[in-house]
């Protein structure tokens, strides 16, 4: 398995963050890699809500497995290739000052031999730059409505 961790201060209050990840359905608003997304079902916030991805040509189910209101979102991932076993992204806020810390950390697990490893890690390096987008396109989203 393979972890890669991002984090990054926003200039905004938890709360404010947090309203932007809950709004589940709606990550295509604030991150610049999604093209597209949108519910696919009547539950949009909440553990259980999924919602559908779209990133250039994959198309990628996302499903809520933990929801902490203003501390932490989890959600599986399917639609990747076969060869990856299980993907899971975890969204941490904790207050700094006025501000909040946010980290973001996603596990790839394509299995426990050495090629599977490697398989993990190049898909861990493509998730890392994938955080890297979403935590600039959540800052950007939050500061700019935080002070609106």
């Amino acid at each position: 398995m393979t972890t890669v961790r991002r984090q990054r201060i926003i200039d905004a209050p938890p709360s404010d963050v947090w309203a932007a990840l809950a709004a589940f359905d709606g990550i295509g608003t604030w991150a610049s890699n999604v093209d597209h997304s949108c519910a696919m079902t009547a539950q949009t916030s909440g553990a259980g809500a999924v919602r559908r991805v779209q990133v250039g040509r994959a198309t990628l189910i996302e499903t809520a497995d933990d929801w902490r209101p203003g501390v932490s979102l989890s959600y599986t991932i399917t639609g990747l290739p076969r060869v990856i076993r299980r993907v899971v992204t975890t969204w941490t806020l904790a207050p700094s000052g006025d501000r909040t810390d946010v980290v973001v950390q996603t596990e790839v697990d394509a299995g426990p031999r050495p090629p599977q490893r490697l398989i993990a890690s190049l898909v861990g390096r493509r998730f890392a730059a994938a955080s890297d987008a979403m935590l600039a396109g959540l800052a950007a989203h939050v500061e700019r409505t935080s002070v609106a």
